[in-house]
């Protein structure tokens, strides 16, 4: 979808960059398929805030997306296409035969009348929206919706322009190159969906002020480095400086490295699922 500007008749305006909305669905949404969302406000269930700076926003109703595909040779029809407020993505409400509804993740290319199934069976064509097995896509094919363990529901690959590749299939494992630049094996009989996920231009809008954070309930955010030592870490320090007056690396207020620190578990039981690591360095295969 191409970007759109604005002339700047407002401040708000004038750095609004804005993804267009053509062809999306301007109703409401399924009413069958929302439930009430509880914004925890980044507390946890004794009201500590564990997720700093979020807070306030506009009320969301939450829609049940089908991540499993787990209708077989049943095909459906596309509605229409919708814009999600919980995601970035935008969502395809489908209608299969029987008259029942479900949303799923609109990739890039779905329009409006298109079919769409889930098989368990090779196809001919890799179609956008066609859910498969892993052992059953070609090679070097962009996929998205990605099952981590047969059955599970789709974890890998769901945000906005986001997509993995299938690099092949080995001793009943494939090899995908995750968007974070990853390799790894999953099981060759988690479920794919073809294709790149829809509203690919979402990175280049820009929000156009502050303002509009705050609808998403995001709050500010101030600088260690502009705080004072007893504040933070990185606080202090005679006018600007880089870090409290010294030279110390950037931390959390509770003194965690904030950049190089690795937070992975070590002891990850799928550590050694690991081909390829996200900054470049091969693991080595015991």
């Amino acid at each position: 979808m191409p970007l759109v500007t604005h002339r700047p008749i407002t401040p708000g305006q004038r750095f609004l960059v804005r993804v267009k909305t053509e062809g999306l669905h301007t109703g409401r949404p399924e009413r069958a398929l929302t439930e009430s969302n509880h914004r925890a406000r980044g507390r946890n269930c004794y009201g500590r805030i564990t997720s700093r700076r979020r807070g306030g926003g506009h009320k969301k109703l939450y829609r049940t997306v089908d991540f499993r595909r787990d209708r077989l040779d049943e095909v459906a029809t596309v509605l229409r296409i919708e814009y999600d407020p919980n995601r970035t993505s935008h969502l395809a409400l489908l209608e299969y035969a029987d008259k029942t509804l479900s949303y799923i993740l609109a990739p890039d290319g779905l329009k409006v009348g298109d079919k769409v199934v889930s098989t368990n069976t090779a196809q001919e064509q890799l179609v956008p929206g066609l859910s498969l097995p892993l052992r059953l896509i070609a090679p070097a094919t962009f996929i998205h919706c990605v099952e981590i363990e047969p059955g599970r529901g789709a974890q890998i690959a769901r945000s906005a322009g986001g997509f993995a590749q299938l690099l092949g299939i080995e001793d009943g494992r494939a090899i995908l190159r995750l968007p974070s630049g990853e390799q790894r094996y999953i099981h060759a009989e988690c479920r794919a969906t073809v294709g790149i996920v829809g509203n690919v231009d979402h990175h280049n809008a820009s929000l156009g002020k502050a303002g509009r954070n705050r609808w998403k309930g995001r709050r500010p955010r101030v600088r260690g480095i502009a705080m004072n030592p007893v504040d933070h870490p990185n606080g202090g320090g005679g006018g600007k400086s880089k870090g409290g007056g010294g030279r110390q690396h950037l931390k959390s207020p509770w003194s965690q490295l904030a950049k190089g620190f690795p937070t992975r578990t070590k002891s990850k039981a799928s550590n050694n699922q690991i081909i390829v690591r996200r900054n470049g360095r091969k693991v080595k295969q015991v």
